[in-house]
């Protein structure tokens, strides 16, 4: 609902402190610094490297400054490096905050700022215990710092695949207090790991494998849970793997870890990694080299929010990525993006025309986006489109009007029925209450349920469903306007979805209808789309096609007027509207829809019901009428009439789908048929063995099938009856018949003898029904005894 404002300059540095200096920092740098805005937002920290012999620095620059310094720390090789600039909450006071500058040997000076005197060092602190240990990557996670650090093995020839597992991910709180900064007892998260960038959420740490690491753990992420003592294992070409408690530091090992999981880790691809940052929501976004941007949640699992370029990103390219609220703000070679998280839908595409950009986060500026440049810092703000879903006074006439058509329409009387007389004469109140609760709900801000009369305030409670869907179209109109020519398309799938479903929750007449044919037509795809969302048409993992349609969306599928009602204009019926678009888009799907269709049918309705769709003409029947209509006809065309047919599994259709099968001289599916559907009822066994018979006994093409062929044989079917049956249908020749022919096609007793002997053998039916008295240990039974 929010669409991007005007890009305005809010800032020239003018307002910070050695403004001119901050300019000259930001355009010296040869490569991509960190810049980090304050808690409270009056201070900027610039972390920028440098190639020697030009030294590093992180400067702290105060904006609206009065007084105090600025602070500044600089490093060149071989001097240790700075890895990290945390801001961490202080409780001494409300809003209170401290930095903390972690320097690559574990050295990490606590500073606080003072108002009237500057920034001030209130401690050193050493994190790592090791002398040898070196830092590469460090975040706060709540009042703890989570590092990544390297610790070296002590032989300098060990062996390069032990080297590779080095590294090691320790937490530690840092609590600032009255009486100074206080460091916690050191604990291990994971050890003997390879290198990771640990990168924090509010309730989570991410571990990102670095680009450099072993190719075997390169495919895979780490999540840490710091509250359940728990590290979680996904990849994002496969999703969720594995879970595992840490309830000792036994288990921490990386190895160990990986135990049980080595044979799916190593069919996973490698990751894909271009760039990744923590969401506000608390997923972690990952951009690939093909500008994918994907994210992962806390649970493991991921979804696909955008793709970017559709071409590979260069190595090195800077990919700046801040969320602000559901808006993903992504800035690739001076063009930002803004993207809606939860919908993936692009929102802006705005060509920025300046290099360097950096996001901030100021408070208080939740509703714009702060771009730092080096002329100055900037916002991008968003606002809502102007309120069309207010109603205008033609709404309410029109309530009116439609009133006047509908009782004008009922009455008996041949008086004319006016908007005027609606108002005034008070007889129909279904018209005013509505018009009252359309100007009250929709144009003013308050509540809903003042100002109105409780029969009225009864009845907005009632509609406040549709007030809304009403609301969201009209804003969804209002979009479709004002967006540009890249935009419509996506607007207008939304906008067809959201007709679809309000026609399938209202009663579907014959303007409903005429309505919705001409909405397939001009949007196919839109309309394709909206059915399978309505329907909730998806696949199992069995690959079976399976709807999750409530019973009231099935009854307007299969119900509404019929062709013979709605005429011959064109208009199809709805059942036949969506099999047109599953022939055009998913036509493998079509035979399975016909049959789940006819599963709820005969839940809903009796078979012999007249009242029910299969009580009119058949389903099967009428997605077979759309099959005829197509233009053109294939082979592909013949197997799907096939499909339809056998899917209404009626006994007609079958015969008729095996009669097409031997016109096609496809002689194992007709097997395949007549072995699956000859289970269903002795009649139909009786009609497919008859029917297979005589064209055994016409030709030899089923020679080869016989012995799956003679078991189908029906328990009434005496040998007479089918020497009967294959005298009658052998073929007549024109010559007199010879013994002993030489074109080896003729039918001989030779493979009727199967048949023949398995007919004789088998037990009379008659003798079954009395085997239990012929069986009796004494025959004839005994007397009963006489009653006196």
């Amino acid at each position: 609902t929010k669409r991007a404002g005007m890009l305005r300059q809010v800032s020239d540095f003018s307002d910070f402190s050695c403004c001119h200096r901050l300019r000259e920092l930001l355009c010296q740098g040869e490569e991509p610094g960190h810049v980090q805005s304050s808690p409270d937002g009056q201070h900027l920290l610039v972390l920028q490297r440098s190639r020697p012999p030009r030294p590093a620095r992180a400067v702290a620059f105060q904006r609206h400054s009065v007084s105090g310094a600025d602070l500044e720390r600089t490093w060149q090789p071989p001097q240790p490096a700075l890895v990290g600039l945390l801001f961490l909450r202080s409780p001494v006071a409300v809003g209170s905050w401290v930095l903390a500058v972690v320097w690559e040997h574990g050295r990490t000076e606590v500073w606080h700022f003072v108002a009237a005197v500057g920034w001030q060092l209130l401690q050193m602190l050493e994190l790592c215990q090791g002398a040898r240990a070196r830092i590469v990557s460090v975040c706060s996670q709540g009042t703890s710092l989570v590092w990544c650090e390297e610790r070296p093995p002590l032989d300098a020839h060990s062996d390069m695949s032990k080297c590779a597992f080095r590294f090691c991910v320790c937490t530690r709180t840092l609590e600032v207090g009255e009486q100074g900064v206080r460091l916690g007892t050191i604990r291990i998260v994971l050890h003997n790991s390879p290198e990771y960038q640990v990168l924090a959420s509010p309730q989570h740490v991410f571990l990102v494998p670095a680009a450099a690491s072993f190719a075997t753990t390169s495919k895979f992420l780490l999540i840490w849970h710091p509250e359940q003592a728990k590290l979680t294992i996904t990849a994002p070409s496969a999703g969720f793997i594995r879970s595992k408690t840490l309830h000792s530091s036994n288990e921490s090992d990386f190895r160990k870890l990986l135990l049980g999981s080595v044979g799916l880790l190593s069919g996973l691809a490698p990751l894909d990694i271009h760039a990744s940052a923590v969401s506000n929501s608390g997923g972690l976004l990952l951009v690939s080299t093909k500008g994918a941007v994907n994210m992962v949640e806390p649970d493991g699992t991921q979804r696909h929010i955008f793709d970017l370029e559709g071409v590979a990103l260069a190595h090195g390219s800077p990919v700046q990525l801040k969320t602000f609220g559901s808006i993903l703000a992504c800035v690739l070679a001076g063009i930002l993006y803004l993207i809606n998280q939860n919908s993936g839908r692009l929102i802006e595409k705005r060509i920025l025309g300046m290099k360097g950009v950096h996001f901030l986060e100021f408070p208080g500026e939740e509703d714009s986006i702060q771009l730092l440049t080096q002329t100055g810092i900037y916002s991008f703000s968003f606002s809502r489109p102007e309120d069309s879903s207010r109603p205008e006074p033609c709404l309410v006439e029109m309530v009116f009007e439609e009133a006047c058509r509908y009782y004008q329409r009922r009455s008996l009387s041949g008086s004319k029925l006016t908007v005027e007389k609606l108002k005034k004469g008070g007889v129909f109140q279904a018209p005013v209450a509505l018009a009252a609760i359309l100007q009250h709900s929709l144009h003013q801000k308050q509540k809903p349920a003042q100002g109105l009369q409780d029969t009225y305030a009864k009845l907005l409670s009632t509609m406040s469903l549709e007030l809304q869907s009403y609301m969201s179209l009209e804003l969804l109109k209002a979009c479709v306007v004002c967006a540009p020519e890249s935009e419509v398309e996506s607007y207008c799938e939304e906008l067809v979805e959201q007709e679809v479903s309000r026609i399938l929750h209202s009663d579907i007449d014959k303007d409903n209808l005429a309505y919705l044919n001409s909405i397939f037509a001009s949007f196919p795809t839109a309309a394709w789309k909206a059915t399978r969302s309505c329907l909730q048409l998806q696949q199992n993992g069995d690959g079976l096609l399976v709807a999750r349609a409530t019973p009231e969306v099935w009854k307007k599928v299969l119900g509404g007027p019929q062709q013979e009602e709605v005429g011959q204009n064109g208009v199809v019926p709805l059942f036949e509207l969506i099999c047109a678009s599953f022939l055009r888009f998913k036509p493998k799907w079509l035979p399975s829809f016909v049959e789940l269709t006819q599963q709820y049918v005969s839940i809903s309705w009796s078979y012999s019901s007249k009242e029910g769709p299969e009580g009119r003409v058949p389903l099967y029947k009428r997605a077979l009428g759309v099959l005829a209509r197509k233009n053109k006809c294939s082979e592909a065309d013949d197997e799907m009439e096939l499909e339809l047919l056998l899917c209404s599994k009626r006994p007609k259709a079958v015969l008729q789908a095996l009669h097409l099968l031997i016109r096609l001289k496809r002689w194992q599916r007709v097997v395949e048929v007549a072995e699956k559907f000859s289970k269903l009822s002795p009649l139909l066994n009786k009609e497919i063995f008859t029917t297979l018979l005589a064209e055994f006994a016409q030709h030899r093409e089923l020679d080869p099938y016989l012995d799956t062929l003679w078991p189908l044989c029906p328990a009434e079917l005496t040998a007479s009856d089918i020497l009967t049956l294959v005298l009658q249908h052998l073929p007549r020749s024109q010559e007199e018949p010879v013994p002993f022919s030489s074109e080896g096609n003729q039918l001989t007793v030779g493979l009727l003898k199967p048949l023949l002997q398995r007919v004789v053998q088998r037990p009379c039916i008659q003798d079954e029904m009395y085997s239990d008295a012929l069986q009796s240990p004494t025959f004839p039974p005994p007397t009963p005894p006489r009653e006196h």
